[in-house]
Order: structure tokens, then sequence, then C-alpha cells
């Protein structure tokens, strides 16, 4: 395991440096794509009217999920041994682990919320949330940004290391399959609340301690964490789930800020409860304190694992 964290040290490196490259993606893509691609085509040849069994659905996400993680173990067997079996893991980790996307995409709503560009905000949150942009004022848009940046957080970034730190390669290669499986398929909408059901109750467990761990760093890289807590443990429960709520509840009580709450989607409006109800909305110089937050809390889980790696 020591070898493993520190693999994901380089990886979360490497990805802070170099994000995946434009040239790159090009070329070849990416590896979420690629799993995206099978998922795609199981969901059209599986569900195709839309009203599979959650045995059809289950099968899919095994499927998925063994087509991510057997290819990871044979590259495993193949690396050397020593400080280039541990270089080569994090290097091949690299392009599952998504800081630098996360905070370019938070960063490209708040820069044209803070110029009073609202029509380039709605535009930009569209890309990261599947909210209804025409809908959302400013402080909407805020909230939207901050609930992506805090669950993508755990989703992007702390799960995917820590699955990665507990099981090398294989470990984050499934992880990343199973939260795409959840992303595409694990919507309780008409057409995947059966076909999905798997690959949500899968992805919840597997969210289940870096959920967690994250709203943990955030208290962390607040400052605050005595403060924080009482509001993580009260609201975190509340929230539709059972593990977005902790860096979220986390994000709103690091930032005295409140969010969630109503929204509107494509299908309709949901009334989500809030979080950290009592505190005012947030606006876009919350969403620069949010990003800083979450810079710091980054660079906690990179001390945490080069820790772990010289323990």
């Amino acid at each position: 395991m020591t070898g493993f964290c520190a693999a994901m040290a380089i990886a979360l490196l490497l990805d802070a440096l170099l994000g995946w490259p434009d040239w790159l993606y090009r070329r070849i893509g990416h590896p979420v794509t690629w799993i995206g691609a099978l998922i795609s085509v199981l969901d059209k040849r599986l569900n195709g009217a839309g009203h599979a069994s959650r045995a059809k659905g289950t099968f899919a996400a095994l499927l998925v999920i063994t087509a991510a993680t057997v290819p990871a173990i044979a590259l495993s067997g193949l690396l050397p041994g020593g400080i280039w079996g541990v270089v080569l893991t994090g290097a091949l980790a690299w392009p599952l682990v998504a800081a630098r996307s996360l905070h370019t995409h938070v960063a490209a709503v708040a820069r044209p919320l803070a110029a009073g560009d609202l029509p380039g905000a709605r535009h930009a949150v569209s890309m990261i949330v599947g909210r209804d942009p025409a809908q959302l004022d400013t402080p909407a848009i805020a909230r939207a940004g901050l609930e992506s940046l805090a669950e993508n957080a755990s989703d992007g970034v702390i799960a995917p290391l820590f699955w990665g730190a507990v099981a090398g390669l294989p470990g984050i290669a499934a992880y990343k399959a199973i939260n795409t499986l959840d992303s595409m398929i694990g919507h309780r909408t008409p057409r995947h609340e059966r076909f999905g059901w798997a690959a949500a109750r899968i992805d919840d467990v597997a969210n289940l301690i870096p959920a967690r761990l994250t709203a943990g760093l955030i208290m962390l890289a607040a400052g605050r964490p005595a403060a924080i807590w009482p509001i993580v443990r009260r609201d975190a429960r509340h929230h539709r789930s059972p593990n977005a709520g902790w860096p979220e509840s986390a994000m709103a009580g690091a930032l005295h800020c409140r969010l969630s709450g109503p929204r509107t989607y494509a299908e309709g409006k949901t009334n989500e409860p809030w979080l950290n109800a009592d505190a005012p909305d947030p606006d876009a110089v919350k969403m620069a304190q949010g990003l800083r937050l979450f810079t710091r809390a980054t660079a906690l889980c990179a001390l945490a694992l080069v820790i772990c790696a010289a323990i």
C-alpha cells in the first residue's frame, strides 16, 4: 500500500502540472470517454426501449467494471518492481485524476459571474450541471458551481486517489468505471430507474468512505473543523445522495453560505433540502473562496499520500 500511495501522489502531481492535454485528447480521447462509449453501447442494446430489468442493468455494470479492471490488472503485472514500478503506476493512473479539470470548469463559471456576465455564467455552469440554465439567477449559479465543486472533489479527486492507494491501478480503474456508470445511467429517470439501479448502488458503496474523507479535508483546509462539523453532522444526511451531502455540507459550512435547495431540471422541479439553511446565498466571491479551499484540500490530500508513502 505504501507504493500505491506514492504512485497516487505522482498521479496527482502530473494532473496538477499537465491536466489531460487537448492534443492528446484529440488523438486518443480519454480513458473515461472509452468507458463511456462502452456504457452507451450497452445502454442502447440492453435498454433500447428503456424498460430493461435490474438484472440486465447489473450485468451491464459488472461487464463495464470488469472491462476497466482486467486490463489494469494485466498492466500492473507487466510493470517492474521498485521505484520505476511506482512511477509508471502513477503515470498510468494520471488520467484518472481530475483535480485540474474540475478547477478549470468551476473557475470558468466564477469568472463571468464575477464580471456580471450572467449569460456567460449560465452557459459555463450548463457544462457541469444538468439544471435548466435559463432558470438560474446569480445565487443559483453560484450554488450549482460550488455544489459541483464539492461533490466532484470527492468523485473526481479524493475517491479515485483513495481506491488507487488501496488497490493500485486496478483500484482506481475500477472506481472510474463505477463512477462513470453512475453519471451516465445511475439516474432516477423513467429510462434508467431499473437499468441503472445497480450502477447507482455500487457507486454509493464505492463513495461511502471517500465522501467522508473529502468532508474532513474541506473542514481541515478551512481551518475551522470544530465549527463546521456540527453543520455536516446535521445536514449531510438530508441530501438525496447518501454521500454527496458530506462534502457539500462541509463546503457550505466552510464558506458560510447555503447550498442545495430547490432546483429545476429538464425533467421538472425538485425540492431538495437546504444545506446550512440559515446562511446567506453564495455569490462570485464565495465561488473564488471555494476554489481556493478546494486547492488547499487537494494539497492536504497530496500531503497525506506522501506521509503514507514515507511511513
